[in-house]
């Protein structure tokens, strides 16, 4: 194999730099697979907080995230990212994507020659409108076939609990997704590859955008046809700016896109969704973001989504009408007649 790949089947070092729900559900499947196929892996998992990088060495436990799902005891914390990214072979990133840039910027001497660098990030960079493997491609120097992206119907908690989940791992090089997919594919969690990188990270973007405003109609307890209206021309929208970026329409119709989307929109372990619901219900955006204990970065992304959109002439009603709600410039109760606002025309035209 080329690159970092240095010719083993999986990884056997891997440093994942985020120590929140997703972050750490990664580290378990990591390990879980491991396990699972009898191959030696060190994982090391850096976490900002010292009390939770210490929960994880002591008692293999992530209480704020994963509450009451036991730690593989191959999983290690640390607070230092440099003891943590020594000599990794695959590096996973699960940081807040707004707080990625400088991150890598203090962390870019610190990688492995030739590592793999994977995302699971899940939105659009404020200002400067670059999905996150542009942002580690520009901070990091990283040629693309060695950063890749995982997405899909991912809801970390349920995947923790060992629940049956599929996802995709995009990268533009085959072989690099091969590998990091073998990396991760546990009992419980199936992996499929494409090369489909900017259709993956699209869908994975702008579904939050819609679980914002389907968790709107459902705080304002409208019914299960507006919801799926919302759901379906939501990933209209979607699908014509991945198009426009250079994205494939099958990868819309996968994991990556209608999977995730209606995980998402549907689901109360959703952050985007239970945001929206508290927006819907009359609180304001400063009272929903003091409630929720994680970040929901549909409501970081919308905007630059938005202003992506305007960019490349690519119409996207509910995400404007979202933005408008999170902007103050239109209440929760002026959102309903919009979501469904485009000029009258055959559906399959998009």
């Amino acid at each position: 194999m080329t690159g970092g790949f240095g010719g083993a089947s999986s990884a056997a070092t891997v440093a994942v730099l985020g120590a929140g729900s997703w972050g750490t559900t990664f580290a378990k499947i990591l390990a879980d697979a491991a396990a699972a196929s009898g191959v030696g892996r060190e994982i090391r998992l850096w976490g900002r907080r010292e009390e939770v990088v210490e929960q994880i060495n002591l008692k293999h436990r992530n209480e704020q995230y994963l509450k009451d799902v036991a730690l593989p005891p191959s999983i290690t914390a640390s607070t230092d990212v440099a003891a943590v990214l020594a000599d990794a072979e695959l590096v996973v990133l699960a940081v807040p994507a707004q707080t990625l840039r400088p991150q890598l910027r203090q962390w870019k001497d610190l990688l492995a020659p030739g590592a793999v660098v994977v995302s699971l990030m899940k939105g659009l960079e404020l200002h400067s409108d670059s999905r996150m493997s542009e942002v580690i491609s520009e901070e990091l120097g990283v040629p693309a076939t060695r950063i890749a992206v995982v997405s899909g119907p991912n809801l970390a908690m349920e995947i923790a609990r060992e629940e049956p989940t599929a996802s995709v791992v995009a990268c533009s090089d085959p072989i690099a997704a091969g590998w990091i997919a073998r990396s991760c594919t546990a009992p419980y969690f199936r992996p499929y590859t494409t090369g489909d990188v900017v259709g993956v990270e699209i869908g994975g973007i702008v579904k939050n955008i819609i679980a914002l405003a389907v968790g709107i109609c459902e705080g304002k307890q409208m019914g299960d046809n507006t919801k799926a209206s919302v759901i379906t021309r939501g990933l209209a929208e979607t699908s014509r700016l991945s198009l426009a970026l250079g994205g494939e329409a099958r990868t819309m119709a996968g994991l990556a896109g209608l999977g995730d989307l209606v995980a998402t929109c549907s689901s109360p372990l959703s952050r985007n969704h239970t945001a929206g619901r508290l927006l819907g219900k009359g609180l304001t955006l400063d009272e929903v973001t003091a409630e929720m204990t994680q970040t929901a970065e549909g409501i970081k992304s919308a905007q630059a989504v938005h202003e992506l959109a305007g960019k490349l002439g690519v119409e996207m009603p509910i995400t404007a009408a979202v933005v408008a709600v999170l902007a103050g410039k239109l209440s929760v109760d002026e959102l309903g007649p919009l979501l469904l606002s485009r000029d009258l025309k055959p559906e399959g035209d998009y």
